[in-house]
């Protein structure tokens, strides 16, 4: 790693308090099982991503840290436990995420419906954004989520479309942009958002590509940050690209109607409370 960027991962603290809140709910969050670098901060500010319907994902993303294999069974308890873990954190914006289960009936979208309407039942002023898998791009499912009204529906594209073979291989690039579509046609007033990754070895042509792509389905925010090898057995990082180069992304989406946050350590859910107020 190249001194400039180790530098962004210095003051990282981390929340022993918030650690135990998620453990003694029975919680997963992706900022854990992901290894995110922003977890600490994160967790010092009362702030965490829950990770949905287990730790094992049925899909086997070369980039990613979460466990790929056969899952654990639905806990149909789950959103009351995130429920009760959110009044112990007070927290006002919520994101929740999840691993892929391709394994079940209906994907898990039933569990994100019923996390949203408990929360929004319970207090409507907390803002919830959700951040789902494809869903295999079915209605049924996607309409479900929507209905269930979060604030904002976030789903990853991840990289540009040349590396889906590489390290998406069971994802397709064109199905991931009709979701975001299809959000959009169902409800136009939700804030939709999706996040790649850089640094992989792509163009920034290709980026740009990617970020015309989520122009033509009326996508509202987009977030673009390195990628970090987790483990060994992972993808290698090709590149750290320059604060520059992030810089150069926004002004061109900026120029292209969409909001773009990008950065060496930008997340999906990093500072999302902050982002989301900025569109509104």
């Amino acid at each position: 790693m190249p001194e400039w960027f180790l530098e962004t991962l210095k003051d990282k603290r981390s929340s022993t308090e918030v650690e135990d809140i998620i453990r003694n709910q029975n919680l997963n969050t992706v900022c854990q099982h992901a290894r995110c670098p922003n977890r600490g901060e994160c967790f010092s500010k009362g702030t965490a991503t829950f990770l949905l319907l287990g730790d094992t994902c049925t899909r086997n993303c070369g980039f990613c840290a979460i466990n790929s294999g056969e899952p654990v069974k639905k806990d149909n308890r789950e959103p009351y436990n995130i429920l009760e873990a959110i009044k112990k954190m007070k927290l006002k914006y919520v994101v929740l995420t999840s691993v892929t289960r391709d394994d079940l009936e209906l994907e898990g979208a039933d569990i994100f419906a019923k996390t949203v309407k408990l929360i929004k039942d319970y207090d409507e002023n907390i803002k919830v954004e959700v951040l789902t898998p494809d869903f295999n791009n079915r209605d049924k499912l996607i309409d479900m989520v929507v209905s269930s009204n979060p604030d904002v529906y976030n789903h990853n594209l991840e990289t540009v479309e040349k590396y889906y073979s590489k390290i998406r291989p069971q994802a397709v690039y064109k199905r991931s942009l009709a979701v975001l579509e299809k959000i959009k046609k169902i409800n136009n007033k939700i804030v939709t958002k999706s996040g790649i990754m850089v640094g992989l070895g792509e163009k920034k042509e290709e980026v740009k590509k990617v970020i015309d792509d989520l122009i033509g389905v009326k996508c509202d925010i987009l977030t673009i940050g390195q990628y970090i090898q987790p483990t060994d057995k992972n993808y290698p990082v090709k590149e750290y690209v320059t604060p520059e180069t992030y810089k150069g992304y926004e002004i061109y989406g900026k120029k292209r109607g969409i909001d773009i946050i990008a950065g060496p350590l930008v997340r999906s859910s990093y500072m999302a409370h902050e982002y989301y107020k900025k569109t509104k």
